[in-house]
């Protein structure tokens, strides 16, 4: 016998028509770079398995992408704006669709998706001025990886993404 909603179970995946209606959130994204062209790669705090990926997160009404990066650096790893040097960022908003079964779990249902802008930014700071340990964590662990084991380590959905940011950002990269 099935769990009823109210104990529990996961709401179903809405249709491919009802998927169609909904928007896209805005977010932006960060490719933190360290003098060696390594990326910074964090360890999602929310998940069951190896989840690496680049800083990112919502673009607040009315924010500039641009200051929406910056912020959430500083909140998810505590590095601001002096720490950091803008290098480039995507000319477009990227796009990427959740899988029909998350949507339901994540922002309440009212997303599809993200739609992206990515920031190419150098650090200037210390290994040791990069803190996980923030008012609202997002990553458990941290390191500095090479691009091809960072597309290698980001779950599927997001691969199309990461590799358009990779390909952009390459001249930079290790």
């Amino acid at each position: 016998m099935g769990r009823s909603r109210r104990e529990g179970a996961a709401a179903p995946a809405p249709s491919s028509a009802a998927l169609d209606r909904l928007p896209w959130r805005p977010c932006v994204g960060v490719t933190l770079i360290n003098p060696r062209g390594l990326i910074f790669a964090g360890q999602r705090i929310d998940s069951e398995v190896p989840a690496w990926q680049m800083p990112q997160g919502g673009v607040d009404r009315g924010e500039a992408p641009e200051a929406a990066a910056l912020r959430e650096l500083k909140e998810e790893i505590g590095v601001g704006a002096d720490r950091v040097e803008m290098l480039d960022a995507t000319p477009d908003w990227l796009r990427y669709d959740l899988p029909p079964e998350i949507v339901p779990r994540i922002w309440g249902g009212r997303f599809r998706g993200q739609k992206q802008r990515w920031f190419l930014m150098r650090y200037l700071g210390r290994d040791d001025e990069i803190t996980l340990e923030t008012e609202h964590p997002e990553f458990s662990a941290w390191r500095w990886i090479d691009a091809e084991t960072m597309l290698a380590g980001i779950v599927s959905f997001k691969r199309p993404i990461y590799d358009k940011v990779i390909a952009r950002f390459r001249p930079w990269l290790a």
